[in-house]
């Protein structure tokens, strides 16, 4: 199982976070996690309940990560493995994460999906989510699976929809012309693109649209 201890930065307030495997007993903060991470017009159906959270740790608990600062879950990051085609990407979070329950998970799956990633707002300004990220890169690395992907949502598309599709959107993003919320982020940690997933989540922000995205482990060849 995983643990890390690591400061942190609240402006010039230093804090120490531990990154963990969570637990049964961090349910309740788990779903507090959700609802803030996730307001409305987020699809509340979407959010995660204790089923869901329970078979998080009976399929694959090394994928159910937690940070925490000063006692207090600040954020988590859910994954499994899947078996990763290069052939057609075509994909939803329903089908592959069985609607967040991960009865799809594959032990054997050479690749670690991203199933959730969210850190509270008022801990947004710690570079938490990039924290839970490297973690999940050394699991990729011990573990030697040959990357880590998943859909990044695409927030700022919202506003520009009515101007360009969402690969131009993302090309945009991608070129620096324009910010994402999520997508920047997660070029900021490390992922790189793959293709724009049309339908793959009801989301009415990125007009239900993601970025795939990968982080290839430099330890496995090309």
């Amino acid at each position: 199982m995983y643990y890390k201890e690591q400061f942190v930065f609240k402006g010039d307030e230093v804090k120490k976070a531990v990154v963990r495997n969570y637990r049964k007993e961090d349910f309740g903060a788990m779903i507090d996690i959700q609802r803030e991470c996730f307001p409305p017009p987020f699809p509340n159906e979407l959010l995660w309940n204790e089923q869901q959270l329970s078979n998080h740790l009976e399929y694959y608990p090394e994928g159910a990560l937690c940070v925490e600062i000063d006692g207090e879950l600040a954020g988590s990051l859910t994954g499994m493995l899947v078996t990763y085609d290069l052939g057609d990407l075509r994909h939803t979070w329903e089908e592959v994460t069985d609607r967040g329950y991960i009865t799809t998970h594959e032990p054997d799956g050479n690749s670690f999906y991203i199933v959730d990633i969210g850190i509270k707002p008022a801990f947004r300004k710690m570079e938490l989510g990039r924290l839970l990220l490297q973690s999940v890169y050394e699991r990729v690395v011990e573990d030697r699976l040959e990357r880590v992907i998943g859909g990044g949502r695409m927030p700022g598309y919202k506003r520009f929809a009515g101007e360009m599709s969402a690969e131009q959107y993302a090309g945009k993003v991608l070129a620096g012309e324009l910010k994402d919320p999520v997508i920047t982020f997660l070029m900021r940690a490390g992922r790189t693109p793959v293709a724009v997933i049309e339908g793959y989540l009801e989301d009415e922000d990125s007009g239900d649209h993601a970025l795939l995205m990968e982080w290839k482990n430099p330890f496995i060849g090309k």
